[in-house]
């Protein structure tokens, strides 16, 4: 499910139920929230907005998920036609989408996950996706108060909060709300470093989408259990999963919970205090 992610679109719905929420960079350096969920369906996800030539890469590692989202440009509707998804968006039918009209257009696409999955009986479940999880944290790992990765317009920091046990969420300097209640948090953060190049994908008024390469290797940061813990990642081929391992190469485990992986451009590395 794409999410918007800028302050208009605050609070989320449904986000604090999701697995795994990847942070996208789009045109303008304005961010996006890709987010999977297997575990739990909230009752209603939203505010959804548009498609992205780097979802069809991100997706490919689940097999054939449904995905939703709220429309996309026409050049991208071949290669989405393409792609290994049941296409669950507003552009493919209405059922199980609605206007939230206590919200402001265009921040207002809502969705029942139950009835949008009526679309796709056959989407795949969980798999192995490379991550790997363990109560206990490993070794290796400083401690760490927030890192933030910064965007050319967007940001995301993530503190870690001794008494809670996890790390609060604040999107665009701001905390990030959650409809339910209270503000998003994570007990594992991934700052990815990808290589980023133009798409050759952009909108009417000139903007650029960034193409997010996140087949191949790169550097990065795990955060868990107030720790930070540089790695490596590997994901070798399209179809599969992604690694993180530390300098001696053995993997880096997840705390149970909630994954953040902010995809973030190699040339900018995040601030981390």
């Amino acid at each position: 499910m794409k999410f918007d992610n800028t302050p208009n679109a605050q609070p989320h719905s449904g986000l604090t139920k999701a697995d795994l929420v990847y942070i996208e960079e789009v045109e303008y350096g304005l961010t996006r929230l890709a987010a999977v969920f297997s575990t739990d369906l909230p009752s209603v996800i939203g505010p959804a907005r548009s498609a992205r030539i780097s979802d069809i890469d991100l997706l490919a590692q689940f097999g054939k998920p449904a995905f939703g989202y709220s429309g996309s440009q026409h050049k991208l509707h071949p290669l989405l036609a393409k792609a290994s998804i049941y296409d669950v968006s507003g552009d493919a039918g209405g059922k199980g989408w609605f206007r939230d009209h206590s919200r402001r257009a265009p921040y207002n696409f809502m969705g029942r996950p139950a009835v949008i999955m009526t679309r796709a009986p056959n989407a795949s479940g969980a798999a192995d996706i490379g991550f790997q999880f363990s109560v206990d944290a490993p070794a290796g790992g400083s401690p760490v108060k927030s890192v933030t990765a910064t965007y050319p317009g967007s940001s995301a920091k993530f503190t870690w909060n001794t008494a809670h046990k996890n790390f609060d969420i604040r999107l665009n300097g701001k905390p990030a709300r959650a409809t339910e209640g209270g503000t998003q948090h994570a007990t594992t953060v991934v700052i990815q470093y990808v290589k980023q190049y133009d798409s050759g994908f952009g909108d009417k008024f000139g903007g650029r989408t960034p193409m997010l390469v996140t087949v191949g290797t790169g550097k990065g940061l795990v955060l868990r259990d107030g720790l930070v813990y540089p790695v490596t990642w590997s994901r070798p081929i399209l179809t599969g999963g992604t690694t993180f391992t530390g300098a001696d190469g053995t993997v880096v485990t997840f705390a149970p919970g909630q994954v953040w992986v902010a995809l973030l451009n190699k040339k900018t590395p995040a601030h981390v205090v």
